[in-house]
């Protein structure tokens, strides 16, 4: 038996990878750490939206983080060793601690910029204005 969903329809041909996409940020999205915000800045003229991703990542150094672009997700990756050499806790709070925030872009959607400042990871992304295209396709006649 098949399951049938939203991108089931017969009038919306190729969107298969969406719905995996789909299934994979719903899955991902239960891991709370870290706390992160996704803003819109101003927009650029012409240039279309600024995104900003805000991820509040405090004890980690730049060294520690680490931005890629798989396809078309953006990942974020922080890891922190346990180094505890010589230290003698009398009550330890703050964990060293390892996370992977991976947000799916849409195409198109570029990465302008990266910056660590005071505990917080900001990524800036451009979201180009689409340009709209119309093409007529030619209608053979067969006999």
């Amino acid at each position: 038996m098949s399951r049938l969903t939203t991108f089931s329809s017969p009038f919306l041909l190729g969107f298969d990878d969406i719905e995996r996409v789909l299934d994979r940020v719903s899955k991902a999205a239960n891991d709370g750490y870290p706390p992160y915000n996704i803003e819109r800045l101003s927009a650029d003229p012409g240039r279309g939206d600024v995104l900003r991703i805000t991820l509040a990542v405090a004890g980690f150094t730049r060294d520690q983080l680490e931005i890629t672009l798989e396809e078309s997700q953006l990942v974020i990756r922080g890891r922190q060793s346990e180094d505890d050499s010589g230290r003698q806790f009398l009550h330890r709070g703050i964990a060293a601690r390892q996370f992977q925030r991976t947000f799916v872009l849409a195409e198109g959607i570029e990465i302008k910029t990266a910056e660590l400042k005071d505990g917080l990871l900001s990524i800036d992304l451009v979201r180009p204005e689409p340009e709209r295209i119309v093409r007529k396709i030619d209608i053979t006649a067969r006999d």
